[in-house]
């Protein structure tokens, strides 16, 4: 409501005469101050309990540790290790998974001490979804005080705390791994989650840009991976099988582009020798540093470019 800049709205508490009159006491203000005390701890004990997603209907949603900035910090401690990681994760449109997944996943990597950045590569552009082009600039733009990415989707969430996110030191490790991966188990499966040093996703030049709309990329990767000569690591001793990761995507509710436009069904499963970081085109419309329930991360809003006489099928007509 808005009120008339020569009148004053009346705070009407002030002639309250039932409660606080001239009669008032010390002893009742002391009784307000301590029933206001005991009313704010019940909401925080609810609230970080995870009651309050019962009470709202979503208990669906995953238990986040709450608060997340009374977490141990990693500014001089030398036990979180000399290491930092750049979280990248492809995005477009899919808001109420990233409103889950940063603070989950901040949380997940401090109580490993783990330090990292989580960078949201936001495509922003007109063309179809071009994941593995995302993940290229987020490498690119990453940083120099990190030196391993971890290329994330944003509908996974690990479940064992014995999932190793350390730095990758000895070759690329598939975290999302296709004996605990709730949909995929195919044996040349690298998506999902893979852990790799900056140096070794240069020596692949990255991943080809030539994959728009859903699939097929993280296959010609895994032959970059072993052209490169690269060994690739899987979890070890981990036994929570499928249930390792929640997948918290709805297919229902948001469907894959799988459509394959033009040559695009042919030319998707050929290996593409020279694209990759080399031949990256995007541009970056904008640069922000959120925090989404205490959890920090950067979006990078970026706007990729397509050659349409390499890829027409980078767009639908």
């Amino acid at each position: 409501m808005m009120y008339s800049s020569r009148r004053k709205p009346v705070l009407y508490f002030k002639d309250d005469r039932s409660f606080l009159s001239r009669k008032c006491t010390i002893w009742k203000l002391f009784g307000l101050c301590i029933l206001f005390v005991l009313v704010s701890l019940l909401w925080v004990q609810l609230t970080c309990s995870g009651d309050m997603n019962k009470l709202s209907g979503y208990s669906h949603v995953p238990h986040q540790p709450c608060p997340v900035e009374r977490q141990a910090s990693s500014v001089d401690d030398p036990s979180w290790g000399p290491h930092k990681m750049a979280l990248i994760v492809p995005f477009r449109e899919r808001f109420e998974e990233i409103l889950i997944f940063v603070p989950y996943m901040h949380a997940f990597l401090n109580k490993k001490k783990i330090r990292h950045r989580i960078f949201i590569i936001n495509q922003v552009d007109h063309f179809r979804f071009n994941r593995a082009s995302l993940i290229n600039v987020g490498h690119m733009e990453s940083g120099n005080d990190t030196d391993y990415i971890a290329m994330h989707d944003v509908d996974l969430l690990p479940q064992n705390e014995d999932l190793d996110y350390g730095f990758p030191e000895e070759g690329p490790f598939h975290v999302a791994s296709p004996e605990l991966h709730p949909l995929y188990h195919y044996k040349t499966y690298v998506g999902g989650i893979l852990l790799l040093t900056k140096k070794h996703y240069q020596m692949c030049n990255g991943m080809s840009n030539r994959f728009w709309g859903w699939g097929r990329e993280d296959d010609e990767f895994f032959r970059r991976l072993k052209t490169a000569d690269l060994q690739l690591f899987r979890p070890k001793g981990i036994t929570t099988g499928t249930k390792t990761f929640q997948h918290i995507h709805d297919p229902a509710w948001r469907k894959r582009d799988q459509k394959r436009i033009a040559a695009q069904k042919q030319e998707q499963f050929k290996i593409d020798p020279e694209g990759g970081l080399s031949n990256l085109r995007y541009k970056v419309e904008s640069r922000q540093e959120l925090t989404i329930s205490g959890a920090p991360c950067t979006v990078i809003s970026t706007s990729l470019q397509c050659d349409l006489d390499q890829t027409p099928w980078c767009q639908f007509s």
